[in-house]
């Protein structure tokens, strides 16, 4: 299992390395571009061997009482993933939870360098932003993955459920997702949570404490032990949500308010600077002072210009 690179187009690049699956695209002066390119190849190699000589300890829960100078773990990224979930440590969580945002924020310090206008790591759908002023990205959103790439094909560019334009002057370099259909597991049922935050890391964490939180009784919903459906997975014996009926509508918005608590509560800590919850055709926001700015439903184009949340780059 060796990585792999192949150039999508002019400005993307797509990495592999078993499981992470990444899409790449800087702008700048082309010296600086290769120069950058090249640093994060050499790193991106190593990340994968790293882990897995940590994966032990990676799927240990967080103590409740760990202080975060007790950072068990060695490696540059494991401990990006067990700090972006400390803040998180009075629940069960693993630093699992935040492998794919602190694997991109570890790759886009490659890009922090003179000559680099913007750059982005699209690590399935958490995405790490490098902006220097005067430069922006415009960030598409899907609520529900598995209408995604029919929504992407469409010809009159309305696919996207929301978008928001990230520029250099917002305290945001991390956008994340999570929710019971995505390719994690969740122990809540919301369709989709995507997290704004100051890096990768700490959007992933939280997106997947925000769609723990969506969450509700009801008989309809189907869950099972996470131990049966993935041999190897962190969540042990935790029951993970793989079915959600449809809801009535005074049940969908009582399990979108439980996540907007728990949301405001990470807002008020500063652990997270916005969130948007998706459940059955039903969104609510938190720490977004113009929702209907950033978040307007069925507007945005999906072009080669935004790398979407939710699991798909365009």
């Amino acid at each position: 299992m060796n990585p792999t690179r192949t150039r999508i187009d002019a400005t993307r690049w797509h990495w592999q390395h078993g499981p992470i699956d990444l899409i790449l695209s800087a702008d700048g002066e082309p010296a600086a571009l290769e120069s950058a390119y090249a640093s994060c190849w050499a790193r991106f190699v190593d990340v994968l061997p790293e882990l897995v000589g940590e994966l032990k300890r990676l799927r240990q829960p967080l103590r409740a009482d760990a202080s975060v100078h007790e950072c068990p773990l060695e490696g540059a990224v494991a401990r990006r993933m067990w700090c972006a979930c400390h803040p998180h440590r009075a629940r069960f969580l693993t630093p699992m939870a935040a492998v794919a945002g602190s694997v991109a924020d570890e790759l886009i310090s490659a890009f922090a360098r003179e000559g680099i206008t913007r750059a982005y790591i699209n690590n399935g759908g958490d995405i790490a932003f490098h902006l220097t002023e005067g430069h922006q990205y415009r960030v598409g959103v899907f609520a529900d993955l598995s209408q995604s790439l029919a929504k992407l094909q469409r010809a009159d560019g309305l696919g996207l459920d929301a978008n928001l334009t990230l520029d250099a002057g917002m305290p945001i370099r991390g956008i994340a997702t999570s929710g019971w259909r995505g390719r994690s597991f969740s122990l809540g049922i919301a369709d989709s949570v995507t997290v704004l935050a100051h890096d990768a890391a700490s959007a992933d964490a939280a997106a997947t404490m925000i769609a723990n939180a969506v969450n509700l009784d009801h008989a309809g919903i189907v869950r099972m032990p996470a131990s049966s459906l993935k041999d190897d997975t962190d969540l042990g014996d935790q029951l993970v949500t793989v079915d959600v009926p449809s809801l009535p509508q005074p049940l969908a918005d009582f399990a979108l308010a439980r996540g907007v608590e728990t949301a405001q509560r990470l807002l008020e800590r500063g652990v997270i600077a916005g969130a948007a919850l998706f459940l059955q055709g039903r969104v609510r926001t938190a720490g977004m002072h113009r929702p209907d700015a950033l978040l307007a439903t069925h507007r945005a184009h999906p072009t080669t210009e935004a790398p979407c949340s939710k699991y798909a780059a365009c």
